[in-house]
């Protein structure tokens, strides 16, 4: 998206090809923009500038990303235009009100299924009004949405965020030369302010690989006997990367080795071996470095020895499904003691593989489904899903990568 609102071209090596992304290309083409790809992960991208793109002939069909819709949304709130989202099940049950509500306060105009749902129409504007917006609850991608449509207003954007949040967007922002102010507050929050219409230049990016799909290979192979994997060039962002900090806390043999910075991103090597895991409580002010993560942390307390508390967890209940009441939901049918409450999770491991042996409803969400197969890895009984496609959504290969490592997932 970055690439697209900036002048001349990016080139883009170790992109993931997940549905999500190839959602995102096809969106973007459709808003004018030149994508191509040149080899496997490997894609082009002439921007037309800030406030260049063009507007849709067609509905953009957004699949199964509710960071892409959300995200796009914010851009195109910036351009005198109308264009119209659209998502498969899932997403269209998600809700976008949290990036309505400050986007319509910047002057542009929405039309919605009840509760802010898609299809979604959204009316943006040239010159978006800079605003100075105190969000209720943490979420990155309400923050990048803002500061995306804040590229196009006169003044400075600012979003103001009760707990810190990943902060991807504003690191690429800077990388393409826009000027991103950060402020730590008293109360633990933090202040993010873009000033608006610059000039974004093109660079080219070295994509890191994504901790929250190499949060499934390193869970496995912490359960699985004898296991060792090497995993290069993940991004390690402090504000990211939570499950490692839970993972070592849990007792898990984790080491960052060869860390760098690559496209204002910090990289590492990852190494992950076999080990003994405990329980313990992860504390809700980790949540928004480990949101997504939270279903194959629950898998790794599941066969850890003692209680894990997970609390903070409010966000599982509107994601791809409720990942919450999912994964409380699965695990007790593997035989796992568990407590759910409103935000939190409590897994009662016993220090050795559950009994497993279940059909999981998946809800179409690719974590929950990733995370129970990585849970048949080391059941007594098999683990089945209803439903393994949506994991194209953000790992394509998933089962094909895995077996490599020694596991066993088919078809049935």
């Amino acid at each position: 998206m970055i690439g697209g609102l900036a002048v001349g071209e990016t080139n883009i090596e170790g992109l993931l090809e997940g549905e999500d992304v190839l959602a995102t290309a096809a969106a973007l083409r459709a808003l004018g923009v030149f994508v191509e790809q040149k080899a496997a992960g490997s894609w082009r991208v002439r921007g037309l500038g800030v406030g260049g793109l063009q507007e849709p002939a067609s509905i953009l069909e957004m699949g199964n990303s509710g960071t892409a819709a959300r995200l796009l949304i914010g851009v195109l709130a910036g351009h005198p235009m109308r264009a119209t989202f659209a998502g498969d099940a899932s997403l269209s049950g998600r809700p976008m009100g949290r990036v309505i509500e400050p986007l319509s306060l910047m002057g542009a105009h929405f039309q919605s299924r009840s509760g802010g749902r898609l299809p979604l129409s959204v009316s943006g504007l040239a010159d978006p009004q800079p605003i100075d917006y105190q969000m209720p609850v943490a979420s990155a991608q309400v923050k990048s949405a803002i500061l995306l449509a804040g590229l196009a207003a006169a003044g400075i954007t600012s979003v103001v965020e009760p707990k810190p949040t990943r902060d991807h967007t504003e690191r690429m922002l800077r990388y393409f030369g826009a000027q991103v102010d950060v402020e730590d507050l008293q109360d633990g929050g933090r202040r993010v302010s873009v000033h608006g219409q610059p000039e974004l230049n093109a660079h080219d990016i070295i994509v890191p690989g994504d901790i929250s799909s190499a949060a499934f290979p390193m869970v496995a192979a912490l359960l699985v006997e004898g296991s060792k994997i090497s995993l290069p060039g993940v991004g390690i962002n402090p504000l990211r990367a939570g499950v490692i900090e839970t993972l070592k806390q849990m007792g898990g043999a984790v080491r960052c080795e060869n860390e760098r910075s690559e496209g204002g991103e910090i990289v590492a090597d990852v190494t992950v071996e076999s080990s003994a895991l405990k329980g313990i409580t992860v504390p809700a002010e980790r949540a928004p470095s480990m949101i997504d993560e939270y279903p194959i942390v629950a898998v790794a307390a599941a066969c850890a020895e003692g209680t894990t508390r997970l609390e903070g967890l409010s966000e599982l209940r509107v994601k791809e499904s409720d990942r919450l009441g999912g994964m409380a939901r699965g695990l007790e049918a593997c035989g796992v003691k568990v407590e759910e409450g409103n935000d939190y999770l409590v897994i009662h491991g016993s220090g050795t593989p559950p009994r497993g042996g279940a059909h999981i409803q998946t809800e179409l969400d690719h974590r929950i489904a990733m995370s129970f197969l990585v849970l048949g890895m080391v059941s007594l009984e098999p683990v089945t899903i209803d439903d393994g496609e949506p994991i194209e959504t953000s790992f394509p290969g998933f089962a094909r990568q895995m077996n490599g490592l020694g596991g066993n997932i088919e078809e049935i």
